[in-house]
């Protein structure tokens, strides 16, 4: 028989700060997180704007980042597994670690000029930049378990570390585990998407609106702690939420494109509700993948009605990319916790910049403000290049006390 995969804590972090409020007081309160970039030179760039955090290091609790200095992916990932740890009231020891991340591309920058130029030094900050090393430092530093695993499948990446952790713990492969991911704006990565004229010059991101121009990046990076129901209750966890399903699923229609009728998303989300063991009306709110491009956002409305046939135009959908910026590896453990604050809350986020629809994209985005919803299941969706698509469902947690 599965087991109950039970959310008992969570860190996050994103352009708006770190932690909950942040998010609170930045998305659901319709305010976008997009300014000029300034951590690089922008102006060989179509696009000059991103979700970038611009604070200090001290400001995030458990980093030790000197004054002045904006913090790399390691930190903040250490930052949200204490602050995921510190709730769920736990040490994490023999908890897996999974991580969705593409590496810390800042910590090998030497490196490659060196390469650039000629020279071939034998440089210890190659291997600080890989995925994997990422999560055996968090390892390392928090004295967790000995399964460290990075997915580097690209925006569908902490979605996968997610669905990983939940699928070992159902099966009782483990008690608990540490699942998340992390993306900082980095020039290299920008400039890729720059030159193929994803990012939007307009400065903004208008999700499933007529005229949408592309997508903007961002920072984040969430770690969440997984465990068994049963373990949660039995130690005394509150439990803040379920993952009560997941999916994944591959459409190989294109190697930058979505399929055009999204199959592969309505087969990933549909495999979600089937593991979750409800009726997709039972469903009251969807986090959409929502990019802001003019292929994207039409697919992902064509699987919308494929997973809910003519319930489609009554379920509440928001793309929160058009406040935190896309940030890849990260969005999926991300906007798991958006998520699981729209369920704990009663609050559904906005689609920011919506205001001229587009008639290709007919359902309900919850434009522009905050919706106020009593809800018990949402579904989150997330898409990646090479057709690779991921979905969870995550539930209420009916007896938590936080």
């Amino acid at each position: 028989m599965a087991t109950d995969v039970a959310i008992t804590g969570y860190g996050v972090f994103t352009a708006y700060g770190f932690g909950a409020q942040a998010l609170r007081e930045g998305l659901f309160a319709g305010r976008d997180a997009f300014t000029p970039v300034t951590r690089f030179d922008s102006t060989p760039y179509y696009a000059d704007r991103a979700a970038t955090y611009e604070g200090e290091g001290p400001e995030i609790p458990g980093t030790p980042v000197k004054p002045g200095v904006t913090p790399g992916q390691a930190e903040v990932l250490r930052a949200c597994a204490l602050a995921a740890l510190a709730m769920a009231r736990h040490d994490g020891a023999d908890a897996p670690v999974l991580l969705g991340t593409a590496g810390d591309h800042s910590a090998n920058r030497g490196f490659w000029e060196d390469i650039a130029a000629g020279r071939t030094p034998v440089d210890p900050r190659v291997l600080d930049s890989l995925p994997a090393r990422l999560a055996e430092r968090l390892g390392e530093e928090l004295g967790l378990g000995r399964q460290r695993l990075a997915f580097v499948n690209a925006c569908v990446a902490s979605t996968n570390a997610i669905a990983h952790g939940a699928e070992l713990i159902s099966r009782g492969a483990a008690d608990m585990v540490l699942a998340g991911g992390s993306y900082l704006v980095t020039e290299d990565v920008f400039a890729k998407f720059d030159s193929g004229k994803a990012l939007s010059r307009e400065g903004v991101v208008r999700p499933f609106a007529k005229g949408r121009a592309g997508l903007l990046q961002g920072d984040g990076a969430a770690v969440l702690v997984l465990e068994s129901a049963a373990h949660a209750r039995k130690r005394g966890a509150d439990i803040l939420g379920k993952v009560a399903g997941w999916g994944m699923a591959a459409d190989a229609h294109h190697v930058i494109q979505p399929h055009p009728r999204g199959e592969g998303m309505a087969a990933a989300a549909a495999a979600a509700i089937r593991r979750a063991g409800i009726a997709p009306e039972q469903i009251g709110y969807v986090n959409a993948h929502g990019t802001g491009t003019p292929l994207n956002d039409v697919a992902e409305t064509a699987a919308l009605h494929r997973i809910f046939g003519s319930h489609a135009p009554r379920v509440p959908v928001s793309s929160t990319k058009s406040g935190t910026g896309h940030m890849l590896e990260a969005t999926g453990a991300v906007e798991a916790v958006i998520t699981l604050l729209a369920l704990r809350d009663g609050l559904l986020p906005p689609t920011l910049n919506h205001h001229e629809p587009d008639p290709a994209c007919d359902l309900d985005y919850v434009p522009n403000t905050a919706r106020a919803a009593d809800i018990t299941h949402a579904l989150s969706l997330n898409a990646a290049f090479g057709g690779v698509n991921a979905a969870l469902v995550l539930e209420r947690a009916m007896e938590d006390a936080t």
